[in-house]
């Protein structure tokens, strides 16, 4: 059991690196958004409007910042694909091009081009969790529509049922202990009634300074961490609430 003090009524959880293998992510999932964006964005452009207007933002604050971004002057879909591409290969996570990314993804789910990977472990520690009393949420750059996408076609079958909620960068950064502090607003619940597990140390350090417990998921292809040896380590869901 790793020592997470009780009482914890919400695990709340990160999705690259910690349910899903990273190189599902980034072999998978960003190549496929990348070869389609062009093609999704021509369909498209008329239901996607929003998402055009918050990359248009984006695109001039990072020609302010001096970031040299391809630049959309006349926004044509060659333009806005190049900068899409440019800020894949930033792996930035601007809210606009997850959003954009979640909706070429549910095309691919829909047209059964694509099926998400969860670690082994992730189903069986789902159910037992939820036996247990426990409410599980999922907290990830990618939009909410993403995440939904992703647990709802998994190799495992349909995980969604597990899940009471979902939350991305529309409630702040995940390095951001503000963001944390919201989620525990939004499912009205005191912050160390939660434990956040991620991967990622930067993001346990925000959670734990807004009063989350939290556990650092340490999964093969997962990148080193600094300050590792701050955080309490998992390998499986399995060493969760037995």
């Amino acid at each position: 059991m790793s020592p997470i003090k009780p009482p914890i009524s919400v695990v709340l959880l990160d999705i690259e690196g910690t349910t899903t293998p990273i190189d599902f992510v980034y072999k998978v999932l960003f190549p496929y958004a990348r070869e389609r964006v062009a093609e999704f964005l021509t369909l498209h452009r008329a239901d996607v409007r929003e998402d055009i207007e918050g990359l248009l933002r984006a695109n001039a604050e990072d020609i302010a910042r001096g970031m040299n971004p391809p630049e959309i002057k006349s926004g044509t879909v060659d333009q806005l694909a190049a900068y899409v591409r440019w800020l894949m290969d930033q792996d930035r996570k601007t809210t606009a091009l997850k959003s954009l990314q979640g909706k070429i993804w549910e095309a691919g789910y829909r047209a059964g081009e694509l099926h998400s990977q969860v670690f082994e472990d992730v189903p069986r520690a789902f159910k037992r969790w939820q036996k247990q009393g426990k409410d599980i949420c999922i907290y990830s750059s990618g939009s909410v529509l993403a995440q939904k996408l992703l647990f709802a076609n998994t190799e495992a079958g349909d995980l969604t049922r597990f899940i009471r909620d979902y939350f991305d960068t529309n409630v702040g950064a995940k390095a951001d202990a503000a963001s944390y502090r919201r989620i525990a607003d939004a499912i009205e619940l005191r912050p160390p009634a939660m434990v956040f597990v991620s991967d990622v140390t930067a993001e346990l350090e925000a959670a734990a300074s807004a009063g989350l417990e939290t556990l650092l998921c340490v999964r093969p292809g997962n990148h080193p961490q600094a300050d590792a040896s701050h955080y309490s380590a998992i390998r499986s869901f399995d060493e969760v609430f037995k």
